[in-house]
């Protein structure tokens, strides 16, 4: 596979330095992408970079991943307003261990092939490194009018930006410059890739090897575009924020939605880019999509293929399942098998009411518990001739009487009620 025309035809090439394509062709060749660790998760927004690291390994080539303990307790000024918060070691060791089981799933970490992944922290070549022999060993080599010509500089320098640099991230291109010329003498890597917006930063990189190290030590540049939405709006934001890796902060139904409900037009593009689905297959399903759109094949296949490499097959049959609650003809053995937190996400925004789990274990009429317990119903009558009609369900369960009876043995998850009227209101019953 030539790791190259791969991206190229996947639309995921920005820019690249020459010679970046004949050194992939001439040997085994090992290449790095950083990866900011202020979070004990990756979200949506890493995976370009990640799945460019799974094209360079299924290409035969050997990827780094760069875990920025030392520049992520600065801040990169890349394409950004304001500094960051700076982070203690602690939590950048357990916010890499975390991201390692991460990207676990994408990278082969533990095989003895020669192009095995290896992940790198460069707080571990920074912390012993005094500012005097960094500022004499490495400073030296750029100018400072170099520097300032970077447009990442430049925007915070700009009259129009009211906030300014401080020194601090001013030394930021240095610092990862630094992580290139580090790891291309101590793991021979030749490559950085990363996002459109690393490009000054990366070419910074090749510009402190040859400067070092002599024009014979060449080092390449390759980077992706910047992902964003058809209709403009960032990629990877919900109004929740951002889409994360682990379930924790995005549960794997919402993160199933999330790909399942972008437009066709970015389904075309994201399928190409987040998936390793080989071209003749995304021809396919772009062609069922163009005869069938309603179907939403491609929709279909980007959230199968996201979800089931993210969290797990049967997180994605779970997800689908749960889909089917709201959407489908699901049956009250789907309610009850799905966890707490999917449960709340499917039924996110829909109205809830508090009920006593007291007056529960001793037993409710339906009647009561849905208009004297939970304002579901505004009369007796109306809910009288909306079960008569079959059009109330608890729990799924169409409620054939309308004095039936309602016990904590019906709760969900120990805890909750589903009611629903006609086949699109839904109301969320919480016993306390």
């Amino acid at each position: 596979m030539n790791f190259v025309e791969e991206l190229k035809w996947r639309g995921m090439i920005h820019d690249m330095m020459p010679g970046t394509e004949e050194q992939l062709q001439k040997e085994m060749t090992s290449a790095y992408v950083g990866i900011d660790p202020t979070a004990d998760s990756l979200h949506i927004g890493h995976l370009v970079g990640v799945m460019m690291l799974k094209h360079f390994q299924r290409a035969g080539h050997r990827p780094i991943a760069l875990i920025g303990g030392a520049t992520g307790m600065i801040g990169d000024p890349s394409m950004k307003s304001a500094e960051r918060n700076l982070l203690d070691e602690t939590t950048l060791r357990h916010n890499q261990e975390s991201i390692k089981k991460q990207l676990a799933k994408f990278l082969d970490f533990e095989s003895d092939a020669p192009n095995a992944a290896k992940l790198v922290n460069n707080y571990d070549w920074m912390k012993e490194y005094t500012f005097l022999d960094f500022i004499r060993d490495i400073g030296k080599h750029l100018t400072v009018n170099y520097m300032m010509s970077k447009d990442s500089v430049k925007k915070r320098l700009s009259a129009e930006s009211s906030v300014g640099m401080s020194f601090t991230e001013f030394s930021y291109q240095l610092l990862q410059g630094y992580d290139f010329l580090y790891l291309y003498r101590h793991e021979g890597c030749r490559l950085q890739m990363g996002g459109s917006d690393q490009w000054g930063n990366i070419t910074t990189g090749t510009e402190l090897i040859r400067r070092s190290l002599g024009p014979e030590a060449e080092a390449f540049a390759l980077v992706c575009p910047l992902i964003t939405k058809a209709d403009g709006g960032k990629f990877g934001k919900t109004e929740s924020g951002n889409v994360w890796l682990d379930r924790r902060y995005t549960s794997p139904y919402k993160f199933y939605q999330f790909w399942l409900n972008v437009s066709d037009e970015d389904a075309a593009k994201y399928i190409k880019i987040f998936t390793a689905l080989s071209r003749e297959e995304i021809a396919s399903l772009e062609k069922e999509q163009t005869e069938a759109p309603h179907l939403r094949p491609l929709q279909k296949r980007l959230a199968q293929e996201v979800t089931t490499l993210v969290h797990s097959e049967e997180d994605y049959n779970a997800a689908v399942e749960a889909s089917l609650i709201l959407f489908g003809n699901a049956t009250s053995d789907t309610l009850k098998k799905i966890d707490e937190d999917t449960l709340l996400a499917v039924f996110e925004g829909v109205p809830q009411f508090e009920i006593s789990r007291d007056e529960l274990s001793a037993g409710i009429k339906a009647v009561d518990l849905c208009i004297d317990k939970a304002a579901i119903f505004p009369s007796k009558g109306e809910m009288r001739k909306l079960v008569q009609s079959g059009g109330i369900s608890i729990n799924k369960e169409k409620l054939t009487g309308y004095d039936t009876v309602i016990n904590s043995d019906h709760l969900l998850n120990g805890k909750y009620l589903l009611v629903q009227r006609g086949k699109k209101n839904y109301f969320l019953l919480i016993a306390r």
